[in-house]
């Protein structure tokens, strides 16, 4: 019997560095910012979060794909990863709920990977460097990869800074949403009855957010991220949510702040997410900047300030919001316990607060769902 001979495949990182490995999903070559997740289960979710647009995704777990891929862990229809890094991957699946192997999943959404990959040594690379530009290759049936092209892709990269990328993952038009969440062998229900009116600002949002939202009794209206005051206004809302999404906040802040300013000003309850907080926390006088690592994981220990509690989160940033740039009036909620950097904020005498990390994930699995209450129970009261 002939050998079957695998694709070659490749990360070349902006500074030279290649790592080589065997090409899966779809056979071609992107150039993204290169993080890191230490998510040991949730690949799927974490590969369709438009969150991750720009950016390539190297999982530190060893074996990513053990449990195929399916159509219900969707948290976006047209996933905007750039492409995955693997040290393994899973040719032969087993789960019940499995439709089809990963790496079928990845050439249906054209998402390059690379498997074979010594992520232990990547993931030190980019703890001590920080987040590198890098291409990666997947280089099919032809079986040559060309480095210098790759280098030059890499090399011509923007960045992350100063980009805007919730333009191109938010949703073009409004629409409706009553989808519940998940019941173990039912699926997805629909909402049969509403109990305030929710507008969801869309920078990306995760659909797990809306469907937490509409358990907790909301008739959502789902807006673009260019919506304006009067957009939002003109349903009534009884509750703002702010999306998380990817990109500089301050990009997208250029057009959504003023937004922003509007619902908080207006009193009506605000709940950010992610992107969301971090746009909320420059609404209400703040900066952002850039991290070298970033927040990439579904195992980060965050306190509540104002609790004591430590919840376990799952997380995706590579921004935060600057604490010492607050006004006085927005007090520190939440800090992250692995180097203290802000996770969450409140305005004083407001119903208005956000957190970075994403609390319909359910790393914990269920220790941050009392944000949804928090937010319901405000808006219940304008209903």
């Amino acid at each position: 019997m002939a050998e079957t001979k695998l694709p070659r495949g490749g990360v070349m990182l902006a500074d030279g560095t290649f790592f080589e490995g065997v090409g899966l999903g779809a056979a071609t070559s992107v150039a993204g910012e290169v993080c890191f997740n230490t998510a040991m289960t949730g690949y799927q979710e974490i590969l369709s979060d438009p969150s991750y647009a720009g950016q390539i995704v190297a999982f530190t777990f060893p074996h990513i794909g053990i449990v195929g891929a399916n159509e219900e862990d969707l948290e976006s229809l047209n996933p905007a990863v750039r492409g995955m890094i693997v040290r393994a991957d899973a040719e032969h699946p087993s789960n019940y709920r499995s439709v089809m192997a990963l790496d079928r999943w990845l050439k249906a959404h054209n998402i390059p990977a690379v498997a074979g990959v010594d992520t232990r040594a990547l993931t030190s690379l980019i703890r001590e460097k920080g987040m590198p530009h890098g291409a990666i290759v997947n280089c099919g049936d032809s079986g040559a990869c060309d480095k210098a092209a790759l280098l030059k892709q890499a090399k011509e990269f923007p960045g992350l800074v100063g980009l805007d990328l919730a333009k191109d993952v938010t949703s073009r038009q409004m629409y409706r949403w009553n989808e519940m969440p998940w019941a173990w062998n039912e699926g997805y229900g629909k909402e049969s009855a509403t109990q305030f009116r929710a507008v969801v600002i869309d920078y990306g949002v995760k659909r797990n957010i809306l469907r937490l939202l509409a358990g907790k009794g909301a008739d959502i209206t789902v807006l673009p991220a260019n919506a304006t005051l009067d957009d939002v206004m003109r349903h009534q809302p009884h509750g703002v949510l702010l999306s998380n999404g990817p990109g500089d906040p301050a990009a997208t802040g250029s057009y959504a702040i003023s937004a922003i300013k509007g619902v908080v000003d207006k009193g009506i309850p605000t709940f950010g997410i992610c992107l969301g907080h971090q746009m909320l926390g420059l609404a209400l006088g703040g900066k952002t900047r850039k991290m070298a690592q970033g927040h990439h994981g579904a195992n980060h220990p965050v306190k509540d300030l104002e609790t004591g509690k430590v919840e376990i989160v799952s997380m995706n940033h590579g921004f935060t919001v600057d604490t010492g740039t607050l006004p006085k009036s927005v007090k520190e909620t939440h800090i992250s316990l692995f180097d203290g950097s802000n996770c969450g904020l409140r305005l004083e005498g407001a119903d208005v607060f956000s957190v970075q990390y994403h609390p319909e994930a359910s790393p914990g699995p269920m220790d941050s769902h009392y944000l949804f209450d928090r937010f319901a129970d405000a808006a219940k009261k304008r209903a």
